[in-house]
Order: C-alpha cells, then sequence, then structure tokens
C-alpha cells in the first residue's frame, strides 16, 4: 500500500466547543490507483486530506488519534521539519482554489522554476526550460510565452493546469486533489480530469480525488469511499458503488445527478440537511434523513463497517466493500 489511513480523528475548538470534524476514519491507497472521496460539503474530506498532509491549522484543529501511513511509516510520528520534507518531494496537493493557492505577485514561470531551484539545486535557466516543460506537458498553450504571465492573466482552467504542474513537478508518489473542478464548466471539468487520469498512468503515481460530484469521478476513480459526517459510511469499487449503492446516503447522491434518460422528470433530492459537526445525531448520523430508518438506527452505538458481499457476485468485485448501514442488503436489493 501506498497509503493507508488508520483510524483517523480530528478535532476543532470552535466555540459551541470540541467539534469531532472527521471521527475513526480509515483509507487505504495503493500506488498507480486512483481514490475517490465523496460527500456533501461539511462531511470532513477536506480536513481528512489536510490531516494527511500535514498542513491542518493547529490550532485551532488537531489530530486526536490515528495513524497515516505513507509507504508503511507514519506520517503522524515525524517531526515538522521531515513532514516539510515530504511534502512537494513524495507527496503533493492540488488545491480547489487556483487563484487563491498562487502567488499574485510573482508569475506562474517563476512559481513553478522556484520549485526546482530550491528542491533540485537548478540555475535559473535550468529551471525555468523546466517550467515551461511542465506547462507544455499540462496543456498550457504557447508555454514559454505564458510562463511569463501572471495568475489573473489565466482563465480558471488554464490556472488549474498550472495548480496540476506544480503538483507534479518533483514528481511525488501521491497527489492529493481537492475538489480540482470547482467552479469549472463541465467541458473543463472532463479536460482536467481526463488530465489527472493521463497522468496518474504515466507517472504510476496515487491520486485521491476529493470531490462532491459523482458525475466527475465516474470515468477515473478505482475505488470510492463516501463520507458523511465526519466518517466512512460506504467503500466500493466504482463499478459496484455505480449500480449497486449498499448505503441509502450513496443511493441519494447517485439518485440526484441529472441524467440524459430522466428528461421532464423533478431531479431527486435527499431531504434535509446534513447535520452540524457539533450537533451529530446519535446511531446513524445519516437516520434524520434516510427514507428507511428504522429504530436501531437511532439507538447508539454507530454502525460498524459490514463487509458487503452478494451470493452471486464475484469475489474480485467484493474486495474492500463495505457500508456502515445495518440493512445494507436491503438497499443492495432494492
Amino acid at each position: 500500500m501506498l497509503l493507508e489511513v488508520q483510524d483517523l480523528s480530528v478535532e476543532f475548538d470552535t466555540r459551541d466547543g470540541v467539534v469531532r470534524a472527521v471521527d475513526g476514519v480509515g483509507l487505504a491507497l495503493a500506488a498507480g490507483e486512483t481514490l475517490a472521496v465523496l460527500g456533501e460539503s461539511g462531511s470532513g474530506k477536506s480536513v481528512t486530506a489536510q490531516a494527511v498532509m500535514g498542513i491542518l491549522d493547529s490550532p485551532p484543529g488537531r489530530i486526536t488519534g490515528g495513524r497515516v501511513l505513507f509507504q508503511g511509516r507514519d506520517l503522524l510520528t515525524l517531526s515538522a521539519e521531515e513532514r516539510r520534507r515530504i511534502r512537494g518531494e513524495r507527496m503533493a496537493m492540488i488545491f480547489q482554489d487556483a487563484l487563491s493557492a498562487l502567488n499574485p505577485v510573482l508569475t506562474v514561470g517563476f512559481q513553478l522554476a522556484e520549485m526546482f531551484r530550491v528542491h533540485r539545486g537548478m540555475s535559473r535557466r535550468e529551471s525555468a526550460a523546466r517550467a515551461v516543460g511542465l506547462m507544455d506537458r499540462v496543456g498550457i498553450p504557447a508555454a514559454a510565452r505564458r510562463a511569463g504571465d501572471y495568475p489573473h492573466q489565466f482563465s480558471g482552467g488554464m490556472r488549474q493546469r498550472v495548480m496540476i504542474a506544480m503538483a507534479l513537478a518533483l514528481e511525488p508518489e501521491l497527489i492529493i486533489a481537492d475538489e480540482p473542478t470547482t467552479a469549472l464548466d463541465v467541458t473543463v471539468q472532463a479536460q482536467v480530469m481526463d488530465l489527472l487520469a493521463e497522468l496518474r498512468r504515466e507517472y504510476r503515481m496515487g491520486l485521491i480525488l476529493i470531490t462532491h460530484d459523482l458525475g466527475v469521478v465516474a470515468d477515473v476513480a478505482d475505488r470510492i469511499a463516501v463520507m458523511y459526517a465526519g466518517r466512512i459510511v460506504e467503500q466500493a469499487p466504482v463499478r459496484e458503488l455505480y449500480r449497486r449503492p449498499a448505503h441509502q446516503y450513496t443511493r441519494g447522491l447517485l439518485e440526484s445527478v441529472p441524467r440524459l434518460d430522466r428528461k421532464g422528470r423533478e431531479l431527486a433530492a435527499i431531504r434535509g440537511l446534513p447535520p452540524s459537526p457539533s450537533r451529530v445525531p446519535s446511531g446513524c448520523a445519516f437516520h434524520p434523513r434516510c427514507p428507511v430508518a428504522r429504530e436501531m438506527c437511532r439507538a447508539d452505538p454507530v454502525p460498524p463497517l459490514y463487509q458487503v458481499r452478494m451470493a452471486a457476485e464475484p469475489a474480485a468485485d467484493a474486495a474492500g466493500r463495505t457500508s456502515a448501514c445495518h440493512f445494507w442488503k436491503e438497499t443492495v436489493g432494492g
């Protein structure tokens, strides 16, 4: 395994008291694999990514439990200096707002070249040439000329390509992309996702895609982990999850995606709103919004992650399938 997140918990100090934003999350990623982490805003996706990368603001946030194993080494036991050396060199992150992540007073070429000067000890000429090569690789037209432009002179899609180039600069083994297609139109979203999939294959890197949109990961992810109220509620290979979801929350997300074969019909929606992290319901956190909730769902403890296996399903398709639903068999069958 390239990355293993085991029982990770993250808390924040707020005016309402201590809030647990991530509660016992477990994830695994193999080299060359793409894992999509899905869920509505506030489900804990980005906080999980920040904890893995070691960029969680502390205070008010703090990791209160668990392990983050990168190639077998627990990152949470390393010093701040050791974590800094790993970031960029072996792990990189693509942020959702490229305009905020890039320095507005430096050209994009300078920002890319700086990574080679600092981490690889290259000369200005060598690093500038590498920066232009990277911009060309991620599909930025007239890269040599545009290297002298500032972030605000690029479109949203081109800025995101610059962010991808920065993440790739030092050829890391792991990239975490946090909502990489936010605020981009559908055509540009598809281009960015295709580019990430192509680069993942070319560099044989592990890729974690954090998103709330099931549509953007259908063709690029190998596996999907669905988060709700700070916990993993379902994990499955992408084809099996789309074909037969094993949690009512996942089913609701899938049914709320617009489809061409449902033209003219009212778009389905999950009733209610996600719970506040400071007031998570007892038992299954999804039960106030679940159409099939029963008394068992409302009572503590929180449902465990059940192994999902259908009688006629090949073992390879069931590998790693889990659902935090007491009645997952009915959900799959329904």
